[in-house]
């Protein structure tokens, strides 16, 4: 932990569209919710030749359109836009960034959080004029957004660049799925509850999947989206960090080396899926023209405008070699254009060793914990239970759900967004729910060996229409298996 939480924010990229999304209003919510300290500032910073005033206008303009309204407070929002400025400031234009730092000096007063809301390739030279300006001291950290790299050369190459500034426990990797609520309670259920640990293991579990699905298409990335696709933007940060918490062994305690001590272990046990496992082990697709939610929507390369073979879909059959999960599947998939949205773990127990019901005709199926991250946070214990009612030939049996509605219990808490979580982290200088180097250059090590199993099959992604649940393909993953999708 920090001596003192920081005084100043500072983002780079303060008028971009993560901003507006998410940064600014999660500073407001933070602000709103007196939990910034007292002499907090923030000083937004850009290409964009605005003034303070201009800015300010900006955010406000922001928190009106992205705040819901019960949660604005016109008080709070003067409030916090009197601790807001602003400086232009171009990467490569000398003049302009010694008057961004001249800025930050004159606005210190303690710590400092850089938040680098820019393309990857900036990070390393950002951080080296922030150093060569003396605003790289021991009293400053800075937030990296993902994707770190496109792959294990290119995050290497990233990670070098900043480590030449900053220490490596000053870097906060940004994983915004980590400060979700409902990530966090996975965290809260396994570890804080005696119930659930001593089955948490390949004795009890007989398949684990994990979804992230969007029914969204490319919405205007379409270039980004094309140079990275479904393994790059999805996969390899927010999937295998769920993952990675669902899997881990218990850290001695809740802090950042324990935490990702125990994640970097569950990525160092991944089986490699390599050039001879591609086939059977993973399915990439592309979405074709179809319908959500009623509505017709065109397929990827229409929106691209021209032809591509990048992947909008993907599923993988995982495995953990150590001794907890040895034998069990870990099915990982994420794709857009889905039939609905949804983010959730998965998680099958195995079936009772002999049914004393059988005789009678009744089925008893697995037990199974389902753990939803979105577009709701809800937990939902599957078990089997008597059906109501007389039957001569014995019990007849029903699958009936424990349910966790954590809406309805807390129904008094405001729904955060997972940046006002990670802010608070990062200006009280705690890493924990951020993710350090060697996990994602772990990551990319394991993601690699898929991509150059692909390419040297020449895998070509199956089409799938808009509005589905992927490719055929990744039907017949889990089947071939005795296993089935959860949809």
């Amino acid at each position: 932990m920090s001596s003192q939480p920081a005084s100043l924010l500072v983002i780079f990229g303060a008028t971009g569209d993560l901003a507006q999304r998410m940064l600014l209003p999660s500073v407001y919510g933070l602000h709103r919710d007196g939990q910034l300290p007292p002499y907090f500032r923030l000083l937004g910073t850009a290409r964009s030749e605005l003034d303070s005033a201009g800015f300010r206008d900006m955010v406000a303009a922001t928190i009106e359109q992205r705040v819901p309204e019960a949660d604005r407070d016109e008080a709070s929002l003067r409030a916090l836009l009197e601790r807001i400025e602003y400086q232009p400031a171009a990467l490569g234009d000398e003049d302009s960034f010694a008057q961004l730092t001249e800025r930050v000096r004159s606005m210190r007063d303690g710590d400092v959080v850089f938040h680098l809301s820019t393309a990857p390739r900036f990070y390393g030279q950002i951080c080296a004029d922030l150093a060569r300006h003396g605003l790289a001291d021991p009293g400053t950290r800075v937030l990296l957004e993902k994707p770190i790299g496109h792959d294990l050369a290119t995050a290497i190459e990233i990670n070098d660049g900043v480590a030449q500034s900053f220490d490596e426990d000053r870097i906060y990797r940004v994983d915004h799925y980590l400060g979700k609520e409902g990530v966090q309670n996975l965290i809260a259920l396994r570890f804080g509850n005696a119930l659930f640990e001593p089955l948490w293991n390949a004795r009890h579990i007989e398949q684990v999947q994990i979804t992230v699905a969007e029914t969204v298409g490319v919405e205007g990335r379409g270039d980004y989206y094309d140079d990275s696709g479904a393994m790059r933007d999805m996969l390899q940060n927010h999937l295998l960090q769920l993952l990675c918490l669902t899997a881990m062994e218990p850290p001695s305690q809740f802090d950042p080396s324990a935490v990702r001590n125990e994640k970097k272990k569950v990525l160092r046990s991944l089986r490699p899926i390599g050039r001879a496992d591609v086939a059977g082990h993973s399915v990439a697709g592309q979405y074709t023209a179809g319908a959500v939610d009623g509505k017709a929507v065109p397929g990827y390369v229409d929106e691209l405008g021209r032809p591509s073979r990048t992947e909008t879909f993907v599923a993988l059959r995982a495995h953990i070699d150590n001794w907890r999960w040895s034998g069990v599947p870990f099915y990982l998939r994420t794709g857009k254009r889905m039939p609905r949205r949804c983010t959730e773990i998965y998680l099958q127990f195995r079936a009772v060793p002999h049914s004393i019901f059988a005789q009678a005709g009744a089925n008893v199926d697995p037990n199974a914990l389902v753990i939803r991250l979105q577009p709701e946070e809800h937990i939902e214990l599957s078990l089997m239970s008597k059906t109501p009612g007389l039957d001569r030939n014995g019990l007849r049996l029903s699958q009936v759900s424990l349910d966790l509605d954590l809406h309805e219990e807390f129904a008094h808490h405001r729904r955060r967004l997972a940046y006002e979580r990670l802010y608070l982290d990062a200006i009280e200088g705690n890493g924990t729910l951020f993710v350090r180097r060697d996990e994602v250059e772990c990551a990319w090590a394991w993601v690699d060996e898929i991509f150059d199993g692909w390419r040297h099959a020449g895998t070509v992604p199956k089409h799938y229409p808009a509005g589905t649940w992927g490719p055929s393909a990744a039907v017949s993953l889990t089947e071939r298996h005795g296993h089935s999708w959860r949809e």
